[in-house]
């Protein structure tokens, strides 16, 4: 029982960094566009 729990642990503490690190590259991506030159041609 204690393995299953470390394992939820595990994978729950996984899923928060996976979330933040998308989040963040969201972010990213939508900052570099707003701060694109403009394609002019």
């Amino acid at each position: 029982m204690k393995k299953l729990l470390v394992v939820v642990a595990i994978a729950a503490a996984a899923y928060v960094v996976y979330r933040q690190v998308s989040a963040n590259q969201a972010e990213q991506d939508l900052w570099n566009e707003a701060t694109a030159e403009p394609d002019l041609r």
